[in-house]
């Protein structure tokens, strides 16, 4: 897992990739969207994480904010 590393503008990019592959079949090979699903549902669950992740380290800022005044 990328964790820290997960760069969500990265993330985005390649899932938009996976989505435009799969538009721009007419007919999908069914192991090959299997093997574009998969990797799209753990960019998704990388990127859950990174945004849970970012979400806390604003909330310490807040925090921190609050106690400087």
């Amino acid at each position: 897992m990328k964790n820290k590393n997960t760069n969500l503008t990265q993330s985005l990019k390649q899932l938009r990739s996976i989505l435009e592959w799969f538009d721009s079949k007419e007919e999908v090979d069914i192991e090959e969207g299997l093997k574009k699903v998969k990797e799209a549902a753990i960019i998704i669950r990388e990127s859950k994480e990174r945004l849970r992740e970012i979400e806390n380290e604003f909330e310490e800022i807040k925090k921190g904010m609050a106690h400087e005044d």
